[in-house]
C-alpha cells in the first residue's frame, strides 16, 4: 500500500461515526448478558466468534453456550450513543449505561 493510499484509509476511518452503544446476549434458557461496545455492527461476530473458539467470554456464558449447542441465543442493541460525542464521553457514557442497563435486566456482565 502507497504512502497516499494508507493516508486516505486514516483519514476514512477518523471521519466515521462513531457505533457505540449497549447490548444484550440472551439465551434460550433465559438468562441474560449485558456489554458495551464502540463498535456494535461487529460486538456479536467478536461475541459468537470468541464463543465457538473458546476466547475470552464469561464461564456462565460459556457454560450457556454449550448446554445450548450455541443455538437459539439471541443479540439486541439496547441502546445506540450519539456519534457526535467525544470520545472521552463516550467511553464514561457507556459504563455508566451499561450498569443501568444490567441492573434493570437482572443481567451478568460480558
Amino acid at each position: 500500500m502507497q504512502k497516499d493510499q494508507r493516508r486516505a484509509v486514516r483519514t476514512t476511518l477518523k471521519d466515521q461515526k462513531s457505533d457505540a452503544g449497549i447490548y444484550a446476549f440472551r439465551s434460550p434458557t433465559g438468562a441474560v448478558w449485558v456489554g458495551q461496545s464502540k463498535t456494535l455492527a461487529s460486538a456479536e461476530n467478536r461475541l459468537r466468534f470468541s464463543l465457538r473458539t473458546n476466547g475470552m467470554a464469561p464461564a456462565d456464558l460459556t457454560a450457556n453456550w454449550a448446554a445450548a449447542q450455541g443455538e437459539g441465543f439471541t443479540f439486541d442493541v439496547l441502546e445506540r450513543l450519539d456519534p457526535e460525542l467525544v470520545p472521552m464521553a463516550r467511553d464514561d457514557l457507556l459504563k455508566a449505561r451499561v450498569l443501568v442497563w444490567r441492573a434493570d435486566l437482572k443481567a451478568n456482565a460480558i
